[in-house]
């Protein structure tokens, strides 16, 4: 039987069937054309298909000889392809990896002693992990499901190499059908350079092929929307002048700092795209920095103060010398030493280093480069008592790592001639700056301390709460990446301060999921009105249309015509009796009789008018059938978490909280919304688009669907 083609999702391409297919040696055309969160389907030249990932690798695996040696192998077989895309699950993924590496312990395969399509599964959704996975393997925290991954990758490396490194991190840039809305308008890994809007911009003394660069979080939250903007421009030069990109965890204040947030903006810069050479952590050079400072206190350009934290930032603003500033090489050294074992002494004591008092600009007043603190580190434990401040490490790792150009938004701009100073003093190569504006936005707040808060005070429901500003946060809201992205290279390298509204960020999100995503129905639970049709179908029938009327790889729904059907209360209301109303999908009806009980519930009787024109009619009326089979939803919807635009310098954001930032409508949907996965977007018919959070699990619980903003959003909820 040939093969014809194989059909995928571009932004979600299935790794372990496209290397099963090649692990077979079988060459198939690939299509990656198909709509956001539908199965691939594996094409045949008589007609046949088969959908599904878990039906293509059986096949893959029978043609192959990569299934059992009999039923029992088949269905363990089968138990692993079904466990597989836990490791897509954010939360479970570490859980997965830890339940794996147990089980690994005295195996060489999955199942029974050969290589399986069960193998393909697990490995592909490691390596489609990314940066996540390499980051896990790395540390060693799981050597026998690492082992494992090696040696499958030693025994089948040619053809797994080649799969991943067409695939892995490069959603969206599948060079397989270039005739695809979403490769053409996102530019996730194309040349960001092209990306409409952005303009030419030099890096100072930057040579072709020898540019290195960095994008430095500090692992004290998620990555938001400010953060995609410094990554984005590193990528942006990196591609310019063919150079690097390092991802550094800047990761000096035990106290904010940890594991969970680590892993995830690993999980946030792979779901932005974007690759990095290597993966660093400031805490690798701790040993190197301790020497340093030391050695610029024998210098003389450092010292030890005991001044109280208060007295010290205003002797700063008065430009007041510290008591301590002259005090002798030994005597630094041996409060230093005090220092590093964390005595009652030194956690009284900090070291500044020895810059200008007198400077006009405040950052150059001795800053301090040093501090102690207790805490244990989220890395390296309570190996250290004493950590660097960012200002003191920033310049050495910088130079260090052999970064050419550091990027950094102008709130940093005072503290440049810091930066140049101490690595003067540190007698390091000098690493150029290079300023551009931070992103702001409209009613938000990007500041990780009072975003942290929020999840602390319960106002939200963790990091990646729809109404945050995080990656995660407007991914789940159903914010498209290449919407993002096309939104922040638009802005450009701009220096000039941006202050942004969302509605420009949605109404471009509108643009890419309008086109390809299914067509649903819904109707408000409160209040529904039932529409009795006389000459109605005396047995319901139903019929298949598509799920999109200008988009056929949304697929196809069953719907069913009765003669009862539930319209909205709000559109009953604006129905008069003798009216000719159209009910969508289905044609026109004329309203005969409008009744109203004594509790104010509305019932119609009506007729259908098959035959009327669509044209003519005022109402265009959404509806559902009197079925047992509507599913119950929850829509919900979100508002700004602050009441004002933009917070003043030393304005309290307390007092801008937004007492109401979420409103749920229960409602009921057609049967089709059985099939919804998590992360699904729709478009409920007048109703607006929405993003599947919680998939139908059974009738009593509700599938919840978050709003999307179109761009048109009012603040405000009712």
């Amino acid at each position: 039987m040939k093969l014809k083609s194989l059909s995928f999702p571009v932004e979600n391409p299935p790794l372990s069937v496209i290397a099963a297919a090649k692990l077979a040696g079988v060459s198939v055309p690939a299509d990656a054309s198909l709509a956001p969160g539908s199965p691939p389907v594996l094409h045949f030249s008589d007609g046949r298909k088969l959908r599904g990932v878990s039906p293509l690798l059986c096949y893959f695996g029978r043609i192959s000889d990569l299934c059992g040696g009999d039923a029992f192998q088949d269905a363990q077989i089968f138990e692993w392809l079904e466990y597989a895309p836990v490791l897509s699950v954010g939360s479970a993924f570490e859980n997965a990896c830890k339940h794996l590496d147990e089980y690994l312990g005295s195996r060489t395969f999955l199942v029974d002693h050969s290589f399986s399509v069960a193998d393909i599964a697990i490995w592909s959704g490691l390596a489609g992990a990314g940066l996540r996975w390499e980051s896990l393997r790395k540390s060693k925290k799981y050597q026998n499901l690492s082992r494992w991954y090696g040696s499958i990758l030693e025994q089948h490396g040619d053809a797994l190499n080649q799969v991943t490194s067409a695939y892995v991190g490069k959603k969206g840039a599948v060079k397989l059908k270039e005739n695809s809305a979403s490769q053409q308008s996102n530019g996730v890994n194309g040349d960001v350079a092209k990306a409409r809007g952005t303009s030419e911009v030099d890096l100072p003394e930057a040579e072709v092929g020898k540019v290195k660069l960095r994008f430095a979080p500090e692992p004290s939250g998620y990555l938001h929307i400010g953060h995609t903007k410094a990554a984005l421009m590193n990528k942006y030069f990196a591609q310019r002048y063919q150079g690097q990109v390092i991802l550094r965890f800047d990761d000096t204040n035990p106290a904010k700092e940890s594991n969970e947030f680590v892993d995830n903006i690993l999980k946030d810069i792979e779901t932005l795209g974007i690759e990095y050479e290597m993966v660093t952590y400031t805490s690798d050079y701790f040993p190197e920095l301790m020497k340093m400072a030391e050695k610029l206190i024998i210098q003389g350009k450092a010292y030890v103060d005991d001044t109280p934290r208060e007295l010290m930032q205003k002797e700063r603003m008065d430009g007041i010398e510290s008591k301590c500033r002259n005090h002798s090489k030994e005597e630094n050294l041996k409060l230093w030493e005090q220092m590093i074992a964390g005595t009652e002494r030194g956690l009284q004591c900090c070291v500044r280093g020895k810059l200008d008092m007198q400077d006009p600009n405040k950052s150059l007043r001795d800053p301090v480069y040093y501090r102690c603190n207790p805490m244990p580190h989220h890395r390296i434990g309570s190996k250290y008592k004493v950590y660097p401040t960012y200002d003191f490490a920033c310049p050495f790792v910088d130079s260090i790592e052999g970064i050419t150009h550091a990027l950094r938004s102008s709130e940093y701009h005072d503290r440049n001639a810091q930066y140049y100073w101490i690595q003067g003093d540190m007698e390091l190569r000098r690493v150029h700056l290079y300023e551009f504006s931070r992103l702001n936005m409209v009613y938000t707040l990007l500041s990780k301390r009072k975003l942290l808060w929020f999840v602390q005070n319960g106002k939200v429901n963790g990091w990646d709460d729809p109404r945050f500003p995080t990656v995660q946060g407007i991914v789940r809201r159903g914010l498209k990446v290449e919407a993002l992205l096309q939104f922040i290279l638009e802005m450009g390298a701009s220096k000039n301060l941006n202050l942004m509204e969302w509605d420009k960020l949605w109404t471009i999100n509108k643009k890419i999921i309008d086109p390809v995503c299914p067509r649903h129905t819904a109707v408000i639970e409160e209040g529904r009105v039932l529409l009795t049709l006389i000459n109605g179908p005396e047995k319901p029938f139903v019929r298949i249309i598509p799920r999109h009327k200008k988009c056929e790889s949304a697929g196809e729904k069953a719907t069913t015509f009765t003669r009862s059907i539930w319209i909205d209360r709000a559109d009953a209301e604006l129905i008069s009796v003798d009216e000719e109303v159209t009910l969508m999908d289905w044609g026109n009806a004329i309203v005969k009789k409008i009744e109203k009980d004594k509790d104010g519930n509305l019932a119609l009787t009506g007729v259908l008018h098959l035959e009327g024109s669509v044209k003519t009619t005022k109402l265009k009326l959404t509806w559902l059938p009197e079925i047992d089979e509507l599913v119950k939803l929850s829509l919900m919807e979100f508002d700004y978490l602050i009441t004002k635009k933009k917070l003043e310098e030393g304005e309290d954001f307390l007092d801008a909280v937004n007492p109401c930032t979420e409103k749920e409508t229960a409602a009921l949907g057609d049967a089709n919304m059985r099939n919804l996965k998590c992360g699904d977007v729709l478009q409920l018919e007048r109703k607006g688009y929405f993003r599947c959070d919680v998939p139908y699990v059974r009738p009593s619980k509700p599938i919840v669907l978050f709003a999307i903003p179109d761009g048109r959003q009012q603040t405000g909820l009712k």
